[in-house]
């Protein structure tokens, strides 16, 4: 018996061929494996296609900063709420569009600029959460990935957090969200802070994350 296979959009700024085509064509046999037909577009006009939105089954978004119409945004949104899942990581979708605050509230959190902090720091996996189909099974894990405050909706569901460290801006070590997922009417969100180069990915543990988080935010 045959099964009908799934749509997904990939929606990349291909502008400088940098971060957003490396990171996501790291994705594209595993969505092939698991049943996925891939459209690449990059641009954003593909979010007033309202019929191709509807008959997506995933957006996968990797969009750094830049600017989006009323339109696109408004396109996407509603598309999310019938259905439609979103997913992303990093700058590409939580740093995105950043001028736009209804876009901002889909997504569930932004980047702040600073303060801003590399090195090797603990990803912990939230424990109330620990039977999520994103986390279940996995451990908290080392990376050497960029990581950003973060301001979050707390209607998310947080899976995963970072922690800096006091300062004196901060009185003491505070932990922000790292990986979430939220529902958008009838539509799922993923969005992981981690990712936002290639070799980040060579971390079993946040490739295992988007790989999980796109499966769970497909309709």
């Amino acid at each position: 018996m045959s099964h009908a296979r799934r749509q997904a959009l990939i929606v990349r700024d291909g502008r400088e061929g940098g971060s957003p085509v490396r990171t996501t064509d790291l994705f594209l046999p595993f969505l092939a494996r698991h049943g996925f037909d891939v459209l690449v577009e990059d641009c954003l006009e593909v979010y007033e296609d309202e019929k191709l939105l509807a008959e997506t089954d995933l957006v996968v978004q990797c969009w750094p900063g830049g600017d989006i119409t009323p339109r696109e945004s408004a396109g996407l949104r509603a598309a999310v709420r019938s259905g439609t899942g979103l997913a992303g990581w990093h700058a590409g979708l939580v740093d995105a569009f950043p001028e736009d605050l209804d876009y901002q509230l889909l997504v569930g959190g932004r980047f702040q600029p600073d303060p801003s902090e590399s090195g090797r720091h603990r990803v912990r996996l939230a424990t109330e959460r620990a039977g999520h189909p994103v986390i279940d099974g996995l451990s908290d894990f080392d990376t050497d990935a960029e990581r950003y405050w973060l301001l979050n909706d707390p209607l998310v569901d947080v899976l995963a957090t970072i922690t800096f460290d006091g300062d004196e801006s901060r009185p003491g070590a505070s932990a922000v969200p790292a990986v979430w997922t939220r529902t958008w009417g009838r539509g799922r969100v993923f969005a992981s802070a981690l990712g936002g180069r290639p070799g980040d990915f060579t971390t079993p543990e946040v490739r295992a994350l988007v790989e999980r988080g796109l499966l769970w935010a497909s309709r």
